[in-house]
């Protein structure tokens, strides 16, 4: 299945970037990937999955080929899931299923909550629906005043762009995203930089940083509400060695984990999957074969009404 299409989708400060495969007839599928990925992040999955799909895949605003947001904005991830509302609308899609890689799963997550009669599955690759941290929320001030703070500093900040070779690129990528197989971290900066006369520089707006500057984290009473304001069918898929190590004893994470499955399983019931595939978080572009088949059956499975709450 190639590439359809490039897509630019059109939002009140730019445009937002996206990738298609498949007739667009066919049933649409939006996938969402993670913090300072961009849509290249599907390459290697998508031409494995049913042909029978339209498949979309988006830069989040910042990422990728995707308009920087304006001056002032915070990449804050109630502002992604506004952004999945708007590249919708323009897509004319009125139900249609997700895919959601890291922090790409938990906007996606957030949105089927907020719209649940729009989102019909849901696909979660090595994440969660919704953030929680381990130590619960007394840190979400202290993420909230970090996240106000750089990107204070940012915006005073007159550096210009950093422009390195290629190699020397490949070589930061790598040694901060020790998941990615030299391959794949190739894949994603193809659309992750651009080429000037002396080098590359990254897309990426800069005053991005941590993502738990921008992660939306509720309590485990909200986890539960959200969960059952679902309709759609979940899907997760737990990369064995992936962010969330569910072998490991007596690790906070651990329990997060353990939490968040016994929740999903006991709201959603039959429409809750929870599989372990080999790998590791990004199982998804350096394994596609370990999770395609499994992303294929729950697609093509028939869609039941959900249970009245």
């Amino acid at each position: 299945m190639g590439l359809l299409s490039e897509l630019k989708l059109a939002v009140p400060w730019g445009h937002i970037a996206a990738k298609a495969w498949g007739s667009q007839q066919a049933r649409p599928v939006l996938c969402l990937h993670g913090w300072l990925d961009n849509a290249n992040s599907f390459d290697r999955l998508i031409p494995l999955l049913p042909k029978d799909f339209h498949y979309v895949a988006v830069d989040f605003g910042g990422h990728g080929l995707s308009s920087h947001y304006s001056p002032g904005l915070p990449y804050y991830q109630e502002n992604f899931v506004s952004d999945i509302r708007r590249v919708v609308a323009g897509l004319k899609w009125k139900r249609f299923s997700i895919i959601g890689h890291s922090f790409g799963g938990m906007v996606g997550g957030m949105f089927s909550s907020i719209y649940p009669e729009m989102v019909d599955k849901l696909i979660l690759l090595d994440t969660l629906p919704f953030a929680l941290d381990a130590k619960g929320v007394e840190d979400v001030l202290t993420y909230k005043r970090g996240a106000i703070e750089h990107m204070l500093q940012t915006e005073a900040s007159q550096k210009p762009r950093q422009v390195v070779s290629p190699e020397e690129m490949l070589q930061r990528f790598l040694k901060n995203n020790s998941h990615v197989s030299e391959e794949c971290a190739r894949l994603l900066l193809q659309r992750g930089t651009t080429e000037v006369a002396t080098g590359l520089i990254m897309n990426r707006d800069r005053r991005m940083a941590l993502p738990e500057y921008s992660m939306d984290f509720i309590s485990r009473e909200l986890f539960v509400h959200s969960t059952k304001k679902l309709q759609a069918h979940v899907l997760l898929l737990k990369a064995i060695q992936g962010y969330y190590n569910v072998r490991r004893e007596n690790d906070s994470d651990r329990n997060v984990m353990l939490f968040a499955i016994d929740t999903l399983k006991s709201v959603l019931k039959e429409r809750f999957q929870y599989i372990q595939v080999p790998d590791n978080h990004y199982v998804h572009l350096n394994q596609p074969q370990n999770v395609a088949g499994i992303i294929s059956t729950f697609l093509l499975s028939k869609e039941t009404a959900p249970h009245e709450p």
